[in-house]
């Protein structure tokens, strides 16, 4: 009688190890990875529980700093972070991304897991942004930071241009307001921030860079139009923030306005009035006549004394870049809200992953101002590089501490792009995992538009013909809209990403097509089955189209020590991004393409440079460049279905 044959996978579970530790085993008693997968016998099967039992009494030493991710800990043990997060999940049932943080306990247990013991690296002296100080005076009370947000045509802009005309302090320069991204306006003696610039897409661009600034969002939601598919974006936004909402039912002064209607369709969305006996502010106004807008303001007011709004104007710098242009005559400039600390001209700021001191400081008039308090927005003048909106700026002490800081996180940047991304499943490219036995499940993330709808395509989808030994797992079913949230469980999960009437976020599109992530949208339940059922049949191509990012030309060739050979180069077109696939044009002729490995511009490291600015570019495995060459920056872009 045969003797039962043990698989690798379910020793590896007895023994509460990963795979990969029953395979480098193995490969010491000269037994490969392919013979193992056919089974092992109970003889084998005991010869490595002893050995594997052994090594946990002679554990290899593996030192990590604090807060560790899973890409940390997957390289110091020389595994693929893939293998890692497989592991995490089997034995764990955690889902993990591999940005993310693990807990100190669970990194020893994983380390014991496969055969390390741990020590915890003690701190390092590192340069670092001006560590919080204990406060000299203690928090004070500041003005709240408010972002008016809703549907297009509500009334937005309208509703600031009145706040703007009437409350704002007098113009002391020049008699002209300008545009920051930001002003402050009064009102019973006391100053509101408002964040001017374009609601959702300000609102959500900061807070996909983890940037929480504002304290209460105005939804403008007019009196004759109703609910509208914006309004109720606005809504998510701010719940998933956790900001208190004041609702200013706009246009009250036009005959078919409606404000009862408008309440009660604020209550289908969680939104119940204090009259209705709810706990959201609703103020009637008219933006064009001012009626209302008193009230509105005072409503602000009240929410912020609850809120008992405090920061410590001694306590160290800290403020986020609300937003940021490259101005002709000024150069690089940046509206920066302080939230902490007190700003002054001459501070050395990091801001993101640039730096520079503080030449200049205006507010939203135009006036130029020595220092900046808590909840004040200012414009700055005097970094190297134009930041991004929500970017952290801290203040350092000295310019050559800015300057190792960042050039640390550029390094941690480039050291990133080296590495390769972890990636979701593609519906194109199922069907050969499928044949390979890569994998015998399609997990999906699915999300619609009503709970309705949710049901119904779970239901259709479980119900589809699969090929033998395949199965269809929805692992997540959910209303609203993809969020960078269900990206990040695509990326554990290996899962694809499916929407039935419902849309991206901007923060999440740019997240899934970092990692490749699947995310497909429908307007039709039957498409949505048809692809599915396509992918599961090997019959789905993916459609991609190339986008032209820009061109620069050769100028001059510079061969620098330890054999480097630069292209000295002008932009001649839209812009050559770090990383980017490139090809390198000779006489119409293409004889190269790669990847743009460096862009330097005046000794400086670059994500990207712009047309009529000069470069030095290095292309991956190519040296041989002569002057006249041109090379071409693109990207692949996946078309979106549906």
């Amino acid at each position: 009688m045969a003797k039962t044959k043990i698989t690798v996978k379910d020793l590896a579970q007895e023994l509460g190890v990963p795979v990969s530790r029953i395979t480098a085993v193995l490969a010491e008693l000269g037994i490969s990875e392919k013979e193992a997968q056919k089974g092992l016998d109970p003889e084998t099967a005991d010869t490595l529980k002893e050995m594997i039992q052994e090594m946990a009494g002679e554990l290899k030493t593996l030192v990590l700093p604090p807060n560790v991710t899973v890409r940390d800990l997957a390289q110091a043990m020389g595994i693929a972070a893939t293998e890692l997060q497989k592991h995490i999940m089997t034995r764990y049932q955690k889902l993990v991304a591999p940005p993310q943080k693990l807990e100190p306990e669970l990194v020893e247990q994983l380390a014991r897991d496969f055969g390390w013991s741990l020590e915890w690296e003690k701190p390092k002296a590192e340069p670092q942004p001006v560590a919080v100080a204990q406060p000299v005076t203690g928090p004070k009370p500041r003005p709240p930071v408010v972002t008016i947000m809703g549907h297009v045509d509500h009334g937005k802009t309208t509703l600031l241009d009145y706040i703007r005309r009437t409350r704002v302090a007098e113009r002391e320069y020049g008699g002209i307001t300008q545009h920051i991204g930001a002003y402050q306006a009064e009102h019973q003696g006391k100053l509101i921030t408002f964040i001017d610039t374009p609601g959702h897409q300000a609102f959500t661009a900061m807070r996909a860079r983890g940037a929480q600034v504002t304290d209460i969002v105005v939804l403008v939601v007019a009196a004759d139009d109703g609910v509208m598919p914006q309004t109720v974006e606005a809504i998510q936004h701010a719940k998933n923030a956790g900001v208190p909402i004041i609702v200013a039912i706009n246009k009250i002064d036009k005959p078919e306005a409606n404000p009862q209607r408008v309440m009660q369709q604020l209550t289908e969305h969680g939104l119940i009035a204090e009259e209705w006996g709810g706990d959201t502010i609703m103020v009637p106004v008219s933006a064009k006549t001012g009626e209302g807008v008193d009230t509105l303001l005072e409503m602000i007011l009240l929410v912020a004394e609850l809120a008992e709004l405090k920061a410590d104007p001694d306590a160290p710098f800290m403020g986020t870049v609300i937003e940021a242009k490259l101005d002709k005559g000024r150069g690089p400039v940046a509206t920066i809200l302080v939230q902490q600390g007190t700003l002054k001209r001459g501070d050395v700021l990091v801001v993101g992953k640039t730096w520079g001191r503080v030449r200049g400081m205006f507010d939203h008039n135009g006036k130029p101002v020595e220092r900046a308090t808590p909840s004040t927005p200012v414009e700055v003048m005097g970094l190297n590089e134009v930041p991004v909106a929500g970017d952290r700026a801290e203040r350092v002490e000295t310019e050559q501490q800015a300057r190792e800081i960042v050039e640390e996180r550029l390094e941690a940047e480039r050291t990133q792009q080296t590495q390769p991304i972890r990636k979701g499943v593609n519906l194109a490219e199922l069907f050969k995992k499928l044949q390979a036995g890569e994998t015998q499940t399609l997990n999906i993330i699915l999300k619609a538009d009503t709970y309705g709808s949710v049901e119904a395509i779970q239901q259709a989808l479980l119900k589809l013909p699969k090929p033998e030994g395949v199965d269809v797992k929805i692992i997540s079913a959910a209303v609203g809209n993809i969020t960078e949230a269900d990206i990040d469980f695509a990326i554990a999960a290996e899962a694809v990403v499916l929407g039935f009437n419902t849309k991206v976020e901007s923060n999440a599109q740019q997240k899934a097509k970092a990692h490749k992530v699947d995310v497909r949208t429908y307007r039709i339940i039957y498409e949505l089955l048809e692809e599915v059922e396509k992918a599961l049949k090997g019959l789905l191509e993916p459609e991609t189209k190339e986008v032209h990012l820009g061109t620069a030309e050769v100028r001059a060739v510079f061969r620098l020590s330890k054999g480097i050979t630069v292209a000295g180069c002008y932009v001649l077109d839209g812009k050559i991004v770090r990383g980017a696939p490139a090809r390198l044009w000779r006489n119409n002729t293409v004889i190269h393409e790669s990847r743009i490995a460096t862009l330097r511009h005046l000794k400086e490291d670059r994500r990207e440079i712009a047309a009529g600015y000069e470069c030095g570019i290095t292309l991956e495995g190519f040296t041989d460049y002569q002057e006249g060459d041109r090379i071409e920056c693109y990207e692949i872009q996946e078309v979106p279905r549906g």
